[in-house]
């Protein structure tokens, strides 16, 4: 891509995992289609479920079917508790895993959250051309995801590379 790419606005759905939050209450959801839509992208879609695999999937595979969703971004379900189950849910359904995704999101916590950082397994991927981020469940968690990592290479004119150039060649 040219240096004198654009910005792109990308159609963003969003999914918060949650046993305990309802619309009312989820912040972290409001946070991530605030930040997105300011950022000049389009919420395309939202949805709040219970800690269930199989729910999880559902929901995920018809976005991932859906060509008019580029991205999904989950919160929650990336703990270590027993209904904690978004990476066992999501890894599965990726084509190819972007492992520097997750790697990136723990360095960054730990500059935040010192070594209660371990417990993150956000993880990211790309199915069927759809690009999936996994944060964790609290509004600081997808703070840290979305200023530090998401919202620039989320960006076509952010430089010297990003995710939304590679959109249209993620199917080759």
């Amino acid at each position: 891509m040219s240096s004198d790419a654009r910005f792109q606005s990308l159609q963003i759905a969003v999914l918060t995992v949650s046993d305990t939050r309802t619309v009312a209450n989820d912040t972290s959801g409001d946070y991530l289609s605030e930040q997105l839509q300011q950022a000049g992208h389009r919420l395309i879609a939202r949805n709040l479920i219970p800690d269930d695999i199989y729910k999880l999937r559902a929901v995920v595979s018809q976005w991932i079917a859906d060509p008019s969703v580029e991205i999904i971004l989950t919160t929650g379900g990336t703990g270590l508790t027993g209904r904690d189950g978004t990476p066992e849910a999501l890894v599965p359904l990726f084509d190819k895993a972007i492992e520097g995704f997750g790697e990136l999101f723990r360095y960054l916590s730990f500059q935040e959250i010192d070594t209660s950082t371990v417990q993150s397994r956000a993880v990211a991927g790309v199915a069927n051309g759809t690009y999936l981020f996994c944060l964790p469940g609290s509004t600081g968690a997808c703070r840290l995801g979305w200023e530090k990592i998401l919202c620039s290479q989320l960006d076509a004119s952010h430089r010297p590379c990003n995710f939304a150039e590679l959109i249209p060649r993620l199917k080759e």
